[in-house]
């Protein structure tokens, strides 16, 4: 058992349960369609396999990866029967997602490696980014841990507005510039006020704009220098925000941040409103970027700490 499986409630189980549903459903039928009525996994019902992790936005490579891991399990046991290939399936599925190093393992209840530890968020506008922000305010703060916001994110009136909104609603101080100033100056005010405080968690929005990469690369960097100035080895946490929904276009968004800045952890939101879950298995396996939480729904507790056991268990159940 991982070590969240502790810190994994009741509670938390029946939220990824219910949000991972659309997911499930698809998924789901489509494997069983594929293993229907057979005693023994030929090539067939690889083939079908493949179709069925494929429509769930599992992605062609790591689709792959999958297949010819059951094929190589498959050669050496001739008689693997299909009961037996959906737990291999379940153990390959969780294989191919990402722990996260010990060292670096958080969730909102545990002490944290540092104080203040320090998350800058990152991510294209529209994923989620403000509300995910809001509920690891919330969640941070729920568990005893005292949390500053930085809105940094100032060439979109909205973001700081909609920042403003979840620090009044979750109850945890904002510091915030007029739209347009500098958003390394925001960070630096926001760790400055932090240290001062003596806050446990610092929370950092930047700009989520893709098209100018170089112009995005260059205020991450200086955001990165201004903190590192008041705490040499912040940010201790550089989260991409990807809304699930979008399948493919969430890997694509990845590659974009990844090859701009060093990310180190990702957070995969809507996963309840769509049925392209799988598309958690091809992220954390294409970049070996731990995901440390996922977005199961609209209420502030719909923000789950990420446990690749329990996922997958969730994926697999028939009944919720």
């Amino acid at each position: 058992m991982s070590f969240l499986g502790k810190l994994f409630g009741k509670k938390e189980k029946e939220s990824l349960d219910q949000g991972l549903q659309k997911t499930k459903e698809g998924f789901l039928s489509k494997i069983t369609k594929a293993i229907a009525g057979k005693s023994t996994v030929d090539e067939e019902v690889l083939d079908n396999l493949e179709d069925a992790l494929v429509s769930a936005d599992v992605g062609i490579d790591t689709t792959v990866k999958i297949i010819e891991r059951i094929e190589q399990r498959v050669s050496k046991d001739k008689y693997l029967t299909t009961n037996e290939l959906n737990k291999l399936l379940q153990q390959e599925i969780e294989a191919v997602l990402v722990d996260a190093s010990e060292n670096n393992s958080y969730s909102f209840a545990t002490p944290l490696p540092a104080k203040p530890f320090v998350i800058l968020v990152v991510g294209v506008n529209g994923v989620g980014k403000t509300t995910t922000i809001g509920k690891l305010a919330y969640n941070f703060k729920k568990a005893g841990k005292s949390v500053l916001l930085g809105a940094a994110d100032t060439f979109r009136a909205a973001a700081v507005d909609q920042l403003t909104i979840w620090s009044e609603r979750v109850g945890v101080p904002i510091v915030k510039q007029a739209m347009g100033s500098d958003p390394a100056s925001v960070a630096f005010d926001t760790v400055q006020s932090g240290l001062a405080k003596g806050v446990d968690v610092i929370i950092i929005d930047t700009a989520g704009r893709l098209h100018n990469k170089a112009h995005l690369m260059d205020e991450l960097g200086k955001i990165r220098r201004v903190v590192q100035k008041q705490i040499p080895e912040a940010p201790h946490e550089v989260m991409l925000v990807l809304d699930g929904s979008t399948g493919q276009n969430a890997l694509e968004q990845a590659k974009h941040f990844t090859a701009t800045t060093e990310v180190t952890a990702l957070t995969i939101t809507k996963l309840d409103g769509t049925a392209k879950g799988g598309v958690v298995l091809a992220i954390a396996n294409q970049f070996k970027i731990p995901v440390k939480f996922i977005g199961v729904g609209e209420k502030m507790e719909d923000l789950l700490v990420f446990d690749k056991h329990e996922f997958v268990d969730s994926l697999f159940k028939l009944t919720s």
